[in-house]
């Protein structure tokens, strides 16, 4: 629930940012009061001036704070400036708040030339917003080898897969797309797959259709008005939103909204853009149409409306139009625009449409931290990761020697996803980066944690390791993938 003022209105936090970000915030601020919605706000800092002064997330307490109590933030972007922090300050504030809905719409404008023009564009990606590869754990396995870890859980599969079709049922859309690269990677991003597909059922309304990633990455450029929504995991939602916006006009024209079941933060996708800073020449129609769905967000529908038609009616006209339209030498001022979607505040474009809105129902997912409870489970090997300067028949014969007596066998040893040993015959260059698979003999019983050290501390006499993965199994089925080439 939003924060009331002693006014009556609705509280938010606004975070003007960086870079272009202060004029885009202030244009839509000033069509807020023009349009009347009951709605305040208190200004907080976050970005490039936080960081400078030495807090590397960021975002200084008071900006928490202040989310804390209004649950809703309109912000500009955020810079991470070269050589202060360490985290983007936006994926923090999404993290911190778990906003694990990245909603990232495009439609086509009236008098925005693309190639795609009069194809009616009108689609939304919505992009899981916490997870994936942004989690940013990373480690240098070797001087020469980066490692990242893709982390995607159940939980946060189903919070984004039912706001997907939620989100589709409120905007009345009538097919959702769930776009994986579950052919590769069939643990990760088939999880959302499975997911998806599991959910589907529960939406018999909605057409629900699964897409791998780089297909509709194709379909989009061949033919976007195909989709509707597409639901997508965090590294693919990013590059695809992008894709989208510039079907439609560029970065100018995509509001974004990353929303949880507390807190909503509305921003554009573009970034602080430093080189047209204080210039009075930048396209605020991203950060504006941010802010209209902060409105529906806030149920304020007819102000949003209001505010979105006159958008299109301003566009329409043609009369006013920004330098990434028409060029810098001779668009718009971000005033001059700004002052004309104000005088239009009341009319409705000739052609372009509103689409009719109702508030949507987000997803209620159990708090358990424990989302999967599988009757079985067993610990049957360990892939051992070392760092070694030999080559694979080497130093397979030494891992051989290293743990003969032991519980487990050499299975096999990849470098970096193939297998190279026992020999294939294949011809695979090598880094100094190995995971080595061991299996208990047999097959049978359960390895334990008292057999894994003694088999690091085998390898560790003759060896550098640095990483170790057990091998389970859950109902008795594989909990891990096998390396290319791996029987």
């Amino acid at each position: 629930m939003p924060y009331i003022t002693e006014s009556g209105k609705k509280l938010i936090t606004v975070i003007p940012g960086d870079g272009i970000g202060p004029e885009c915030i202030h244009s839509a601020l000033r069509i807020l009061e023009a349009v009347g919605a009951p709605v305040e706000w208190e200004v907080r800092e976050a970005g490039a001036s936080v960081f400078r002064r030495g807090l590397e997330s960021g975002v200084p307490p008071e900006t928490i704070e202040s989310i804390r109590k209004t649950r809703v933030v309109l912000k500009g972007p955020l810079e991470t400036p070269v050589g202060y922090g360490e985290k983007s300050a936006n994926v923090t504030l999404r993290k911190l708040f778990e906003t694990y809905a990245n909603v990232r719409p495009v439609r086509e404008f009236p008098n925005v030339p693309t190639p795609y023009s009069g194809r009616g564009i009108d689609l939304v990606v919505v992009r899981e917003n916490v997870e994936d590869l942004y989690a940013g754990i990373e480690h240098m396995q070797t001087p020469g080898v980066a490692q990242t870890l893709k982390l995607i859980s159940r939980k946060g599969c189903e919070k984004i897969v039912r706001f997907a079709f939620e989100l589709a049922r409120a905007e009345g859309r009538k097919k959702v797309h769930c776009a994986t690269k579950s052919n590769i990677m069939k643990l990760a991003e088939g999880m959302l797959k499975r997911v998806f597909e599991e959910i589907a059922p529960e939406y018999p309304d909605i057409e629900a259709q699964h897409i791998i990633v780089d297909n509709c990455a194709h379909q989009l450029v061949k033919r976007p008005e195909q989709f509707e929504v597409i639901v997508t995991t965090n590294m693919n939602g990013d590059i695809l939103s992008d894709l989208t916006s510039a079907l439609v006009g560029g970065l100018g024209f995509a509001p974004s909204a990353n929303i949880g079941n507390e807190v909503a933060i509305f921003e554009a996708v573009h970034g602080s853009a430093p080189k047209y800073a204080g210039k009075n020449v930048i396209n605020p129609t991203a950060v504006i149409l941010s802010m209209v769905m902060m409105l529906r967000y806030l149920d304020e529908f007819e102000a949003a409306e209001t505010i979105e038609n006159a958008i299109l009616y301003t566009l329409e006209e043609g009369k006013v139009r920004t330098g990434d339209v028409v060029g810098y030498d001779r668009g718009a001022k971000t005033t001059e625009y700004t002052e004309a979607i104000i005088a239009n505040l009341g009319k409705r474009p000739r052609t372009a449409k509103v689409r009719q809105y109702r508030p949507i129902r987000l997803p209620q997912v159990p708090a358990d931290p424990v989302s999967v409870r599988p009757r079985s489970r067993r610990v049957i090997g360990v892939d051992v990761f070392v760092e070694s300067e030999l080559y694979p028949e080497p130093l397979g014969r030494l891992l051989e020697e290293l743990v003969e007596g032991s519980v487990f066998r050499l299975k096999m040893i990849s470098n970096r996803g193939t297998k190279v040993y026992p020999p294939t015959g294949a011809i695979t260059d090598v880094v100094d980066h190995y995971r080595c698979r061991f299996l208990l003999h047999g097959g049978a019983g359960e390895a334990t944690d008292e057999q894994i050290v003694d088999l690091v501390q085998r390898i560790g006499s003759r060896l550098r390791w640095m990483h170790l993965e057990k091998l389970q199994e859950f109902d008795g089925a594989p909990g891990f993938t096998k390396a290319q080439g791996e029987d």
